[in-house]
């Protein structure tokens, strides 16, 4: 499950750790890096990384809000997330 979710989410490692804390109770940060250097994932890809580099906003007006919705799947059902950003102040 572990190397699963680090190769899906390319998640820094302490990231995983607090992610897989409430599932896996009983393992530890040292665990942790074990198992995913065992499996050579104990780095993450560098393409990746500078792929996700975002350039700076558009120049907007006082009083503009950018919005984004996301949706997560948990076991108890989804949950929506809203995140507002007043991008000029």
């Amino acid at each position: 499950m572990i190397v699963e979710f680090r190769r899906r989410t390319l998640l820094p490692l302490d990231d995983v750790m607090e992610c897989l804390r409430e599932t896996i109770p009983t393992l530890s940060r040292s665990a942790l890096h074990r198992c995913v250097a065992r499996h050579g994932i104990s780095r993450l890809p560098q393409g990746e990384e500078k792929a996700s580099k975002r350039g700076r906003f558009a120049e907007t007006k006082i009083g503009f809000v950018h919005i984004d919705a996301c949706e997560l799947r948990l076991a108890e059902g989804k949950l929506h997330m809203f995140l507002a950003i007043d991008r000029v102040t």
